[in-house]
């Protein structure tokens, strides 16, 4: 815990003070009920059952005065609160390496039922959007409450060949951030299908946009994440840790999820065959890159809990916080329990 105002913890020394008097009030009160000529007057006149609880409201105002003495400081201290994540895109690959069936049914059934697992867990105010990446990356949903609307288009997602992991966070990335500079011309032809604009002109409007971007803290943006779903290795288009360093540059955390057996498998596709193998070096580094984290999902059970904890930790996150308002909440409450009771056992406040 810190102190934005430290120099108002000396008025604590306030408290023991107070302590120091009430013991001697105490002792006074005690001489002066010894001068009655029979102990029996003193204690009926103390009446019933003051023994040890008619210290509690004296104690219940000292903690309440504590407590506001505390608030007075200002003090920070690092706590779990609702998460300010309002954007949340989910970067899936649908390359033919998710036909494997190392996850049943298979990786990309199991990754589009846990997908919208995910989404039914999620907050009503958190705005999802979905792109899907294989040779090439598309926003297939842009950012949206609507549930039904990304569950149908996590539904027709159709396999293609190449794997385009950096194409997928660029993507993302310029749907979040349409006017950050990001060189559009890494994407290739596919921006200019996507947007509707010549791929000059998308790489003239990045790096005008460029000239006045500047990097912030990796992991410091918290209105936007990106959840990277993906089996293999990367066979084209942008560098996947180019891409992480991309997202790391403007704060955005890309949590990676590397569905899949480590050891890989080995699929038949028209005529050709290839053994597909989970790059977790590479997953990590994105994840490391960014601040955020790396999970692994072997099995569909597994992808179906690594989206149930994404959600808890995308809902909720631990950020400082000033906690001067609960100190008061809790002064005020200890103050009128204490009145209460003290008026309850002995007529009296205090």
């Amino acid at each position: 815990m810190t102190f934005l105002w430290p120099q108002f913890l000396w008025l604590l020394l306030v408290i023991p003070l107070l302590v120091v008097v009430y013991v001697w009030l105490l002792r006074r009160k005690k001489k002066m009920a010894l001068r009655y000529a029979s102990l029996s007057i003193v204690r009926e006149a103390m009446g019933k059952g003051q023994g040890l609880r008619r210290h509690v409201p004296p104690l219940l105002f000292l903690l309440s005065l504590a407590a506001m003495l505390l608030a007075a400081s200002r003090p920070f201290a690092v706590v779990t609160l609702p998460s300010q994540n309002t954007t949340i895109m989910l970067a899936m690959d649908v390359s033919g390496s998710m036909r494997a069936t190392d996850v049943q049914p298979n990786r990309l059934v199991a990754s589009q039922n846990a997908a919208k697992a995910f989404l039914a867990d999620l907050p009503r105010h958190v705005r999802v959007g979905v792109v899907a990446f294989a040779g090439t990356a598309a926003v297939v949903q842009p950012p949206t409450l609507n549930r039904e609307d990304l569950t149908v288009a996590i539904d027709k997602f159709r396999l293609q060949r190449g794997t385009a992991i950096g194409n997928g966070l660029m993507v993302a990335l310029a749907e979040l951030f349409p006017d950050a500079g990001i060189d559009l011309a890494l994407l290739e032809t596919g921006w200019e299908r996507l947007h509707g604009i010549s791929l000059d002109q998308a790489e003239k409007a990045g790096k005008e946009a460029k000239k006045n971007f500047t990097p912030v803290t990796p992991g410091s943006y918290t209105s936007a994440a990106i959840i990277l779903l993906t089996d293999g290795q990367r066979t084209t288009g942008v560098d996947s840790l180019d891409a992480a360093k991309a997202a790391a540059d403007r704060g955005v955390r890309v949590y990676t999820v590397g569905v899949g057996t480590v050891e890989g498998e080995t699929i038949g596709f028209e005529g050709w065959s290839m053994r597909v193998k989970l790059d977790e070096k590479t997953l990590k580094g994105i994840a490391r890159a960014t601040q955020a984290e790396y999970f692994y999902a072997g099995t569909a059970g597994d992808l179906k809990k690594v989206y149930e904890t994404l959600s808890a930790r995308l809902t909720v996150e631990k950020k400082e916080t000033e906690i001067s308002a609960l100190l008061a909440l809790a002064a005020a409450a200890l103050a009128l329990v204490s009145a209460s009771l003290s008026l309850l056992w002995f007529n009296r406040i205090l």
